[in-house]
């Protein structure tokens, strides 16, 4: 009972707040300073923190609340609560760096570095379903209305963001938070689905048994095996494995020593429904 609260309860809160006291940090101390800027209601929120004279931790809370509320009715009590003690910590932590001084005054280094600590924790905040940015929402619930995906909506409200900043701070910023926003969008999408990121390897070889028997050795992973037949190549097995991204090297490798003709795909999996297969040290959890 205690390792379920812990894991449920205890656990996220202390990784929402190590999320939302990274991204303070890198927006504080790098981004800040050289006139960054994130995207989405953070991104607004500095730019009426440079045009006004209320600070942007206020911009943020009152910018973010009304998208927390609609939040709230699409998606639940518990989003709401951690969603508002994210923004809430995310906010008192901006006042707290505000008054440090900032890392590096060189403009890439606040970039780089700052887009890579704020991706991080921007990343940890959403993996333990946290938010400090209410843009998601909003992208979220457009996305279930039109074609565009999330990701579209979100690079295209951020572009309209960047390009506000270009004609008020001059177009280098723009370019420099354009930069920043791809570094951070990367490291969101490594932390919040973590190395063991799933993939999908289609393999097209002419030793499929060979190859499926080296990675269920190596790996622990098992194959759908299946037949097919190539217009010029002739009769081919097809072998679909799912693995993670930290095993995708060895099975290049095991694909190349046991068949140098064959033929690899590899594609992102964005969900997986069922078990995701992997042999334990006492048996077979279930096969493909």
């Amino acid at each position: 009972m205690m390792k379920k609260i812990a894991k449920n309860y205890i656990l996220p809160v202390i990784m929402i707040t190590i999320g939302a006291t990274l991204a303070a940090f890198a927006i504080e101390e790098f981004l800040v300073p050289s006139t960054i800027l994130d995207g989405g209601i953070t991104g607004i929120s500095m730019i009426l923190d440079k045009i006004t004279p209320f600070n942007m931790s206020v911009f943020i809370i009152a910018l973010n609340l009304p998208f927390l509320l609609i939040g709230f009715k699409q998606l639940g009590a518990w989003f709401f609560i951690r969603g508002i003690y994210g923004m809430v910590l995310f906010s008192i932590m901006l006042e707290v760096f505000g008054d440090l001084r900032s890392v590096t005054e060189t403009e890439l280094l606040a970039v780089v570095f700052g887009g890579i600590i704020l991706g991080a924790g921007v990343g940890l905040v959403l993996r333990f379903g946290g938010c400090i940015d209410g843009t998601e929402i909003v992208a979220l619930l457009i996305s279930r209305k039109t074609s565009f995906s999330v990701g579209q909506l979100i690079l295209c409200i951020n572009i309209v963001i960047y390009s506000s900043a270009g004609l008020l701070f001059g177009w280098d910023r723009a370019m420099y938070s354009l930069l920043t926003y791809f570094i951070t969008f990367k490291i969101i999408d490594v932390v919040e689905e973590g190395m063991e990121q799933a993939k999908a390897v289609m393999i097209i070889t002419g030793d499929g048994k060979g190859i499926a028997d080296e990675i269920y050795k190596r790996l622990g992973r098992t194959c759908t095996i299946m037949s097919g037949e190539g217009l010029v190549s002739g009769k081919k097995s097809v072998l679909y494995c799912v693995i993670t991204r930290m095993e995708l090297p060895m099975v290049r490798r095991i694909t190349h020593e046991s068949d140098e003709s064959a033929f690899v795909t590899v594609s992102d999996i964005s969900e997986i429904i069922g078990h995701h297969i992997k042999r334990t040290d006492k048996n077979v959890v279930s096969g493909q």
